[in-house]
């Protein structure tokens, strides 16, 4: 039977980048907005049964954080019960699916990498639903994969490094916080484990289910990470306003947020290596990719 792969969330950086990337493995078909709202269980009803996927990749949430501290039931209609209705219909009808989580399950205590082991305890709202879904997608699908990733970013959409290189053109410093760690990890390397993952669930519909950490190896600071984006874009001959040296550091209670923020981000990724016999990259090899990337898409403009 041919493979027939969904996509929800194909409108997203991540989306985006599964799109390409799984298309050497079946018949690909993303969901953005316009083809229904992803929180209405009847429009998501009718979406399955009218592509009836052999696998579910769920890239759809709601992911405006500090948003969702004022938006309750929209954050758990999109990342908790939108995954739960996903993973019902891919164990009834013996689907693959995959489905994303988040570091801010975790409270970010301590200093030591997270491992999948690690209990969960989430301090927003955006947290708490991610974690509904992840619990309620191994709960009714067997053969999920939960990938588990941190800090986000890429060439496209909306994300840290793009909003980065747009301040770095207008202003002449910046002051960014310091006192939060993880990896950063690009959309294109989410999208790339993920095929692999699709892969070998294909070949054995039963195994390597479960939670699995996705990050880039090493770790930075959100300040770390501003100079790295700006000193390497001015190293493939960007035009900024202001280097790297001129990024300066604040504390979290520097600047405040609707939503609190996991000081310790850092993600142990061994098992997702282990299990699929992958190599990941450090963060920053992963950066100059995507600022590659992104300097390629400025210059078709």
């Amino acid at each position: 039977m041919a493979e027939m792969i969904l996509i929800t969330g194909s409108g997203g950086q991540v989306g985006y980048e599964l799109l390409k990337t799984l298309a050497p493995l079946g018949q690909v078909k993303g969901l953005c907005r316009k083809d229904g709202d992803l929180s209405d269980p009847d429009v998501v009803n009718q979406l399955l049964s009218t592509y009836k996927p052999t696998c579910i990749v769920n890239a759809a949430a709601y992911t405006a954080v500090d948003q969702a501290e004022s938006d309750f039931p929209k954050a758990k209609a999109l990342n908790a019960e939108l995954p739960a209705l996903l993973a019902q219909w891919a164990s009834a009808n013996n689907a693959i699916m995959v489905h994303y989580s988040t570091d801010y399950v975790y409270d970010g205590s301590g200093e030591e990498p997270w491992t999948e082991e690690a209990k969960p305890n989430p301090l927003s709202v955006y947290g708490r639903t991610k974690l509904d879904g992840d619990v309620a997608v191994l709960e009714f699908c067997n053969n999920a994969v939960v990938l588990r990733t941190s800090w986000v970013y890429g060439a496209r959409g909306s994300n840290f490094m793009l909003t980065m290189l747009k301040l770095a053109a207008e202003r002449n410093e910046l002051r960014v916080v310091d006192d939060q760690w993880g990896a950063p990890t690009p959309a294109w390397l989410i999208a790339q484990v993920t095929a692999a993952v699709v892969l070998s669930k294909q070949k054995a519909l039963d195994c390597h289910s479960g939670i699995y950490h996705l990050a880039c190896r090493g770790e930075t600071s959100w300040c770390g990470f501003a100079k790295s984006i700006i000193n390497g874009a001015l190293d493939l001959g960007s035009k900024a306003a202001m280097s790297g040296e001129a990024v300066f550091p604040i504390t979290t209670e520097d600047y405040p947020v609707p939503a609190p923020r996991p000081a310790n981000s850092r993600l142990d990724v061994s098992k997702l290596e282990e299990s699929f016999r992958l190599t990941i990259p450090d963060w920053e090899s992963a950066l100059r990719v995507t600022l590659q990337d992104w300097q390629e898409r400025q210059l078709t403009k």
